[in-house]
């Protein structure tokens, strides 16, 4: 078994646009890809878990969004890393509740996370959720990873339950350090 960060994209990874459907608008958050470049080259597998209701909406084709995370992973390749995986839910919402699971696949669910550790043989466990709104901590604990919440994108406004999350960090560049510190100590005899 092994282990991951699941990364919600937006937010988290690039920066906020609302809808994002031109792959021009896509900007690593600064940081993020020295993050990502760590993170992996301590072992952990890299999991981008997006809800993409802009396909559900009508926004974007999935064509659309693989020309967008080309571009992601165009710049990620520029830090000199890469992620091991990306998911999405094509799924628009029904209703405006971000706690409530509408579809299982769609966070604040946890089918995502759950289908890539069946996948990729990760220990949901020793996994962490990074991300910026209350969907994705909330899916994190659904399928029982830890939970960070960074304060870019929606996460500067995150005023949810506070106490349930297992930390909070300024961006990506902190959560990793978050991540690899706590491991680092508990790996320690």
């Amino acid at each position: 078994m092994s282990r991951a960060v699941f990364l919600d994209r937006d937010g988290t990874l690039i920066e906020l646009v609302h809808h994002l459907t031109d792959p021009g608008d896509v900007r690593l958050i600064p940081g993020a890809g020295a993050a990502v470049r760590r993170l992996r080259a301590a072992g952990w597998k890299v999991v981008i878990v997006t809800n993409q209701s802009v396909i559900g909406r009508g926004k974007l084709t999935e064509a659309g969004l693989a020309e967008v995370h080309a571009e992601m992973a165009r710049q990620l390749a520029a830090e000199g890393t890469q992620v091991d995986a990306i998911l999405f839910c094509p799924l628009a919402p029904a209703q405006k509740d971000p706690t409530v699971i509408e579809d299982v696949m769609r966070k604040p669910g946890p089918g995502m996370l759950l289908g890539a550790a069946a996948e990729m043989g990760l220990e949901l466990p020793a996994c962490w959720m990074v991300g910026d709104t209350v969907s994705d901590m909330l899916a994190g604990r659904n399928a029982g990873c830890h939970t960070l919440l960074v304060r870019t994108g929606y996460g500067a406004d995150y005023a949810h339950d506070i106490g349930a999350l297992d930390g909070e960090a300024p961006d990506l560049a902190a959560a990793a350090d978050i991540i690899l510190n706590k491991t680092k100590n508990e790996e320690q005899p």
